[in-house]
């Protein structure tokens, strides 16, 4: 459950996105959640009902009184694009209110071409155009790197090679829509909050294992951003003293030992894989009982649970969520984390539970769509103009789309 009432603008926006959250809800239950009276929510929900933005449902079980109706989204109440770019490709989905993915599509991108901007401009604008909803909320785009504010959307990658890339500016002036831009597993971490194991949870951590390693980190519901929005980067954590060149420039990073990259690097070394093979294969060899390719993840698996001992210890967070393309071979990964992982925790934190969900590929770009449902929660103002912007396109009635 959302706890919003220290942090929650609460109006029409903040009704229409706990439903999409949280599903059908009545009126007495919409007061509580988002600490309103019910006289509030009463004129709220009337006002919403005569728009069309919501509807009546059934009534939800009496316990012996009148019994309540409960609400619900109607179906034009709106949608985002959420974007994930890599070095080499872009994926977009378009999402419901409820976090569901409407449509998807993924293509070829080259993040170190001159006209990088304009090209990723040129692609969103193609994917926007195939939406068959008439309410487009905004844009959220979920980069590898630190970005400076969501609402300004300066990115520093080493791993897409950019270093003060306007990338918020350059989007909004070409789409004329809210454009939000957030680190991407920040991004998944305010996904989780709204739609996954998070809702359960007021402090928790998101962690993802893949080509890079990295953590989003929830703290009183709130995602910990840091002091240039770059908190959560463990995967430059240093581990070793003389380890393997990390594509930031250090020696020995956690990410460096064992990200996809490095995993796949050290296969080929022990001759386990030939040189042009890769993770799929790796993980095929593990799957089929080859011991040493199996051992390969464990020892991964084991600094990885040593590393995420030490930030359990740090943040004391209530649970870890892992997530990520190298989930796919977790039952191996496991092997080594499970005893590294307990045995470095302090006996009162050895029962903190750890969660493993299932990845697909498009789950970085929900991450990202979720940095526009998110904002009627963002008292703080982190996603600034952008996110008031959003609000109102929530709020509005009648048709909005790009540029209007």
């Amino acid at each position: 459950m959302i706890r919003p009432a220290a942090r929650t603008d609460v109006n029409r926006s903040a009704v229409l996105a706990h439903l999409g959250a949280q599903g059908p809800s009545s009126r007495a239950e919409l007061a509580r959640a988002l600490g309103v009276s019910p006289a509030l929510m009463t004129q709220l929900t009337k006002d919403l009902l005569t728009d069309g933005l919501v509807v009546e449902l059934d009534h939800e079980p009496s316990q012996g009184g009148r019994p309540a109706r409960r609400l619900g989204l109607a179906q034009q109440g709106g949608s985002a694009i959420g974007v994930k770019v890599a070095a080499d490709h872009v994926a977009f989905v378009e999402v419901g209110l409820d976090g569901s993915v409407l449509r998807s599509a993924s293509e070829r991108f080259d993040a170190s071409a001159t006209t990088v901007l304009a090209d990723l401009a040129s692609l969103l604008e193609r994917f926007i155009a195939g939406s068959g909803v008439a309410r487009l909320l905004g844009v959220g785009v979920g980069v590898p790197g630190s970005v400076d504010r969501q609402g300004d959307g300066v990115v520093v990658s080493p791993q897409l090679g950019w270093n003060g890339m306007p990338l918020g500016e350059s989007l909004r002036r070409a789409l004329r829509l809210p454009v939000l831009v957030e680190n991407n597993v920040n991004a998944l971490a305010m996904a989780e909050r709204l739609y996954g194991t998070g809702r359960r949870h007021e402090s928790f951590l998101v962690v993802t294992i893949g080509t890079g390693v990295g953590a989003g980190i929830v703290v009183d519901g709130v995602v910990l951003r840091g002091a240039a929005g770059g908190a959560g980067e463990i995967g430059h954590t240093p581990v070793v003293e003389d380890g393997p060149v990390c594509m930031c420039g250090s020696r020995g990073c956690l990410e460096a030992l064992i990200g996809e990259a490095a995993l796949v690097r050290e296969a080929r070394a022990r001759g386990i894989l030939g040189e042009t093979a890769g993770m799929a294969a790796l993980r095929a060899a593990a799957e089929a009982g080859q011991a040493d390719a199996a051992a390969l993840f464990g020892e991964a698996g084991h600094l990885l649970g040593r590393a995420l001992a030490g930030l359990v210890h740090t943040l004391d967070p209530e649970i870890v969520i892992l997530l990520g393309e190298g989930t796919a071979a977790w039952p191996h990964w496991a092997l080594g984390f499970e005893p590294a992982f307990r045995s470095a925790l302090l006996p009162a934190r050895r029962g903190v539970g750890v969660a493993v969900e299932t990845w697909q590929d498009e789950s970085w770009a929900q991450g990202a769509a979720a940095l526009v449902l998110a904002t009627p929660f963002d008292a703080e103002g982190v996603a600034g103009e952008q996110g008031r912007l959003v609000r109102e396109r929530l709020a509005a009635g009648g048709t909005e789309r790009a540029g209007s």
